[in-house]
């Protein structure tokens, strides 16, 4: 494994991570306090939390060679996922999470570490063409067709969703639900896109490019992108809590 630290990632996955941030904030101001935000539900919208998720899933990918110990790592980071299906089942049940972000990452680390071998046998272009062929031929699935959002190819039989855990392959049952759903299929392809533009940019001697820069404030919440993103979302509720009861109390 690369044990190197690159500041680029840890910018870029700072960067994304203040994104999602900003973008929760939102979130929940729509759904917890019922703020009408028409613009939220817009494309553009849309495409801003799609960036976001992408980002971090295609960088994990990335990063993976990067961990000097991946399985360990991706154990932990399904277990994040895990606490927060938890409390959100039990706290508040209407925004629950099931296979979330950090359980599909954890996932993904798992099933790498399980696969490397297989994978490097595969050379690295050669692997992240198919994969993002892949990506973006079963990027529909969840909604029960082979495409890529609104091109629908082929219609996916029925008899696929069943359960929990074809729910969490990629094939969700009828009724289910989750606020923040990322099923192994189709984003362990984009997962995989990244792996493999690692190992690309190794083969070319480019990965020192970089390390070149170090944008400290955005870089430091790149180094800390787990733990903010498991505190980020309590801290958020707080904050709008106590602004939201404040402004009560001032215009009483």
């Amino acid at each position: 494994m690369n044990s190197k630290r690159y500041n680029v990632l840890d910018c870029i996955r700072g960067f994304a991570l203040l994104n999602m941030i900003a973008y929760h904030t939102i979130w929940d101001l729509v759904y917890l306090f019922g703020i009408d935000w028409k613009w939220y539900h817009s494309q553009g919208a849309y495409i801003w939390q799609q960036g976001i998720c992408w980002i971090f899933i295609f960088l994990s990918g990335f990063c993976w060679s990067l961990s000097k110990h991946p399985l360990k790592r991706g154990i932990i980071v399904f277990c994040g996922g895990a606490l927060i299906s938890c409390v959100t089942i039990l706290l508040m049940p209407q925004n629950r999470v099931l296979f979330g972000v950090l359980t599909l990452i954890g996932s993904c680390m798992i099933l790498v570490t399980i696969l490397n071998k297989i994978l490097q046998k595969i050379y690295p272009l050669t692997g992240m063409s198919i994969c993002w062929i892949l990506f973006i031929i079963t990027r529909s699935i969840n909604d029960g067709y082979l495409g890529f959002e609104k091109i629908h190819l082929l219609k996916l039989p029925k008899y696929l969703y069943q359960n929990l855990i074809s729910s969490y392959l990629g094939f969700p049952k009828q009724g289910f639900y989750s606020t923040d759903y990322f099923s192994i299929i189709p984003w362990f392809f984009l997962f995989l896109s990244g792996y493999y533009l690692f190992h690309y940019m190794e083969e070319k001697n480019n990965l020192n490019k970089l390390a070149q820069k170090d944008f400290s404030a955005l870089s430091w919440f790149g180094k800390h992108s787990f733990i903010l993103y498991m505190i980020h979302q309590p801290i958020i509720y707080i904050i709008l809590e106590l602004i939201w009861k404040i402004d009560k109390y001032q215009f009483r």
